[in-house]
């Protein structure tokens, strides 16, 4: 080959180099793109067929490398519904081809990101930086299952949520030994125990009175009708007997407004049993199926549930009932309020009502070759040949919400690149120089 051989393969190293140094400038210019992953330059050196002892070391070519399995790093966002992975696997995203009707079109293949800057737009889609829009699976808000087996783009519901009727009450509290009631004396025998009179199953406002000073408060709790009506259920508790089994009687004020021979209170129960040991022992399955009416307004049916050790009686020395826990199960209608991520890519809605519910489920995907992936412009990847067909999984722990994943680029790590770029480029130029005097020289003998 000679010199012009010289001179060849110094120009494919000049154009190595260039290759390179290409490579190395867009990873610097994309050093604070979120989710950009770094193209990283291998060389390969192009040896002629040559007999034995007789080889070239040949000419260098330059191919690009991807680097989509290396993590960058995860930082934390003030944006709820910006999303980071930790580890292995990207976003299915797709692309906006047009509009119709104001609602966005979406063609082509589905693509795959680590950029996940999402956030919610005017159309209720979560969009990215740059304008792809994330495809997941819509969840019962309900029941919190996926109901698809497809995905598809993901969009937030701005319906109102829809009323739940109140169907459980968790009722967990300790009631005292000893009630200290307006009518207990420690001198009097059985004095806080409430009187036959009063334990009836509707006591007449004219009652009242005595009622109170039988009973403890046994707190409220707000439950709801179908239509997302609030009730408002007071509670109080009488005890009726010291002998064993320890029994007491539980009540609900149905009317606040009743006068006269009108029921004000009704009873729930008065067969809630402890033993010597303070432990429930009636009814032997927690529950208490019941129904309130309050004022003229009915919920559905409900399970006043204690649970087999959430209702005790030890003994107190306030003599009130101490509750532990009281909640249930209903709520009214309410709007939307603000979207996260949740754990496990589930997307989060905040309603009005104080209810957060999971409105969809973003999976991620996975290749057998990430790096031989396509890539394209706004920081996708596309299937190729050689990087397999995608494998859906679930997100689980690998999706962190309020967090974005920074470029994989270090700065200083493309400058000492660089640096080595321009070295080789340098000695690469000194070698045409060297191979055009040569030719010179040649060039001089015929002279």
């Amino acid at each position: 080959m000679g010199i012009f051989g010289a001179m060849t393969t110094a120009i494919s190293g000049l154009n190595s180099q260039s290759f390179a140094l290409e490579n190395i400038s867009g990873n610097i210019a994309n050093a604070r793109t979120t989710g950009f992953k770094r193209v990283d330059t291998s060389f390969a050196d192009l040896v002629p067929d040559r007999p034995q002892r007789r080889e070239l070391s040949g000419s260098v070519g330059a191919f690009s490398r991807n680097t989509a399995t290396v993590g960058g790093d995860v930082q934390s966002s003030q944006i709820t519904t910006n999303m980071a992975i930790s580890g292995e696997g990207f976003f299915a995203v797709r692309e906006r081809t047009g509009d119709a009707a104001g609602q966005p079109i979406f063609g082509g293949a589905v693509k795959y990101t680590r950029r996940g800057d999402f956030d919610v737009d005017r159309n209720g889609y979560l969009v990215n930086g740059t304008g792809y829009y994330l495809e997941g699976y819509p969840v019962d808000p309900i029941t919190g299952a996926v109901s698809g087996s497809a995905l598809g783009v993901l969009r937030i519901p701005s319906a109102n949520l829809a009323a739940r009727a109140t169907t459980a009450v968790e009722y967990e509290a300790n009631l005292p030994k000893y009630p200290l009631t307006a009518s207990a004396n420690p001198a009097v025998a059985n004095s806080e125990l409430i009187g036959a009179a009063n334990d009836v199953a509707a006591l007449p406002a004219t009652s009242e009175t005595s009622f109170l000073s039988q009973t403890i408060a046994g707190q409220s709790v707000t439950v709801y009708d179908a239509a997302g009506s609030p009730i408002n259920v007071q509670m109080r508790w009488g005890k009726n007997s010291n002998a064993a089994p320890e029994t007491w009687s539980m009540f609900y004020l149905s009317d606040s407004n009743a006068v006269g021979a009108a029921t004000k209170w009704t009873r729930i129960s008065n067969n809630v049993q402890f033993s010597a040991a303070g432990q429930m022992t009636a009814p032997a399955t927690g529950i208490i199926p019941t129904t309130f009416t309050v004022n003229g307004v009915a919920s559905a049916a409900i399970n006043l549930t204690f649970s087999t050790t959430g209702l005790t009686q030890f003994a107190d020395p306030n003599g009130q009932m101490n509750p532990n826990r009281i909640t249930q199960d209903g709520y009214p209608t309410g709007s939307i309020q603000g979207v996260s991520v949740g754990e496990g890519g589930r997307i989060m809605g905040s309603y009005s009502n104080g209810q957060t519910v999971p409105l969809a489920q973003v999976p991620l995907v996975q290749f057998p070759a990430d790096n031989l992936l396509k890539r394209g412009d706004g920081g996708v990847f596309e299937e190729t040949l050689e990087s397999g067909q995608p494998l859906v999984v679930d997100g689980g722990r690998s999706i962190l919400g309020a967090s974005l994943e920074a470029s994989n680029a270090d700065i200083a790590d493309e400058f000492s690149k660089m640096i080595i770029t321009q070295q080789a480029y340098s000695a690469n130029t000194r070698v045409v120089t060297t191979a055009q005097s040569m030719l010179q020289d040649v060039i001089n003998i015929i002279r």
